[in-house]
């Protein structure tokens, strides 16, 4: 779902509304954003400055301090391949640089039609099941770089 910029500047002005008279509303505010639009672009976080009268380099610090925004639009699934020890030790790496190869994108891109992003995360704590990989919430073990392809193909 793309919107327009002047679309992306209204849907952020909807969401401040609530929170225009009160403090503490950044964080809820972001969340909804990010929820609505799929990321936080540059037109919402000047629209929240302005409606919110918070500075811009503030609504900045908070949403690249947080891991849970994102500024940059993202996939409409996320490949997680996990990079702990014990998937390192069982090819973890290899199982990585398949997912980039197929998708044709580096570690946290995206790729260009918007269906996958790739990160590499520190565990996914199913270490009895190493190398793993998380496609949104469903948990793949035992991986080899010849069953990524089938894996990824199952995701429109």
């Amino acid at each position: 779902m793309a919107f327009s910029v002047e679309e992306v500047r209204e849907k952020t002005r909807e969401i401040v509304q609530p929170w225009k008279t009160g403090k503490g509303g950044l964080i809820p505010i972001l969340q909804k954003v990010q929820e609505t639009v799929g990321y936080l672009p540059e037109e919402s976080l000047v629209t929240i400055s302005r409606e919110m009268k918070i500075p811009l380099s503030e609504i900045y610090g908070v949403a690249t301090f947080y891991a849970q925004f994102h500024l940059t639009p993202r996939g409409r699934h996320i490949v997680r391949v996990c990079r702990g020890t014990a998937c390192h030790v069982r090819g973890s790496l290899k199982i990585i640089d398949s997912v980039k190869k197929m998708l044709h994108v580096e570690e946290n891109g995206t790729t260009e039609d918007l269906r996958f992003t790739l990160e590499p995360v520190a565990c996914l704590g199913a270490c009895g099941l190493a190398p793993v990989m998380m496609v949104d919430s469903q948990t793949f073990g035992r991986l080899t770089p010849d069953k990524v392809k089938g894996i990824l193909d199952t995701f429109e």
